[in-house]
């Protein structure tokens, strides 16, 4: 997704904060109810769910083989190095991981939440050094970087420790994705609000989910992140996830030009508007442009129901992958309003004012950051004028 703030590619208008809250506390789905956006969502969410797939095994096999290895330059393998593959990855036939890697530098650059909490932590630092002692032993390269950038080494257990988290949150992500499709099709889920409740039902279901890391060095394991640290799946790294890819975000090279002098980039972090939920939806398909490298990813992995549905569009495949970016955009909408939703203070039918106050509050805070977002997505398409 091209990040573009133009007013000439809105497609239609643009709830008000008030009624966005008022959506979030009457508990109705941000995007329009109907039969369209339905096989939208659910089919990419599907593609999304099969990449996940894909994103999550990389990460978890970067983060636990090629750990402390400054030079992984057959990281992308998962340890299969096949001639065949390597073909196939030389020809682009393959997953591409730019956009993962991108979300990574996300979480790690905007750092909320637990998980950066505990990687600022002196537990962790105590745990950084022991382990490049005891790495420093076996890896002479190593023995030499250290001296030279000692804060190298702790940078890249930092950025391990962001991958693996991530990848174990990509994991239970692509398989509420996946089992959301399967649901469908059995005729279980068939609505948006539906799609919303089964998303936030498997955030809920995993939110106490443990995040552990360990690493083994010369025959001993060692915690990057222990059981002790109490990191857990929704609150420390969903939310930051939530935060730093769908919200803050950061501009694409080769994309937009952007002129930090005149304030188009903001100097504070947090008012940062980048993220999926704002950018525009339009893939350049250029080179090393990660989200047009996921809409590639996602046209392989399209299912029929939703391909047959852009077919009979009027430009068929020739805007595909713009057609999915914009599909995705409005999926990502369902599953913040699912993050939202299950993360709200107080059930929204309760009578306590005080839980009410709260909710209004937590939703009045949601509503002012997606008010401006890409929310003219939302509307369900009109049907074509008669001739």
């Amino acid at each position: 997704m091209a990040v573009i703030s133009s007013d000439l590619v809105r497609s239609g208008g643009m709830p008000s904060a008030a009624a966005i809250a008022a959506q979030l506390l009457a508990g109705q789905p941000l995007l329009d109810e109907s039969a369209d956006h339905l096989v939208e969502v659910v089919g990419v969410l599907e593609s999304y769910g099969e990449v996940l797939d894909a994103y999550s095994n990389n990460l978890i096999y970067q983060a636990e083989q090629q750990f402390l290895n400054p030079f992984p330059f057959f990281k992308y393998f998962d340890g299969d190095l096949d001639l065949a593959k390597i073909w196939r990855h030389l020809n682009h036939d393959r997953i591409n991981f730019e956009y993962a890697e991108y979300c990574m530098k996300a979480m790690l650059w905007h750092g909320t939440g637990g998980l950066d909490a505990y990687l600022d932590s002196d537990d962790f630092r105590d745990r950084c050094i022991t382990i490049i002692n005891r790495k420093r032993r076996r890896d002479p390269l190593l023995a030499l970087l250290h001296p030279l950038a000692p804060s190298f080494l702790p940078e890249l257990i930092r950025t391990a420790a962001t991958v693996h988290a991530l990848g174990q949150f990509w994991r239970v992500m692509s398989d509420i994705f996946l089992e959301l499709a399967r649901a469908e099709r059995a005729g279980q889920v068939s609505s948006i609000a539906a799609v919303v409740t089964f998303i936030k039902d498997g955030l809920v279901a995993a939110a106490p989910q443990p995040i552990t890391y360990g690493v083994p060095i010369a025959g001993e394991s060692f915690w990057v992140l222990p059981p002790e640290a109490g990191l857990t799946f929704l609150v420390d790294v969903a939310v930051p996830y939530v935060e730093a890819v769908f919200l803050r975000g950061m501009p694409f090279f080769g994309t937009v030009s952007f002129n930090a002098q005149a304030q188009q980039i903001s100097p504070d972090q947090g008012r940062f508007a980048y993220g999926a939920l704002y950018a525009d939806p339009l893939p350049t398909m250029g080179a090393g442009i990660p989200p047009s490298l996921l809409m590639q990813d996602m046209y392989r992995h399209l299912p029929e129901a939703l391909h047959q549905r852009y077919r009979r569009d009027c430009r068929g495949e020739g805007d595909v992958h713009v057609k999915i970016c914009s599909s995705f955009q409005k999926a990502m909408f369902c599953v913040t309003n699912a993050a939202i939703d299950g993360t709200m203070p107080h059930p929204l039918d309760t009578a306590d004012p005080g839980d009410q106050q709260a909710n209004r509050a937590y939703a009045d805070a949601w509503a002012a950051r997606l008010c401006v977002a890409r929310t003219d997505c939302l509307q369900a398409s009109a049907p074509p004028p008669l001739a």
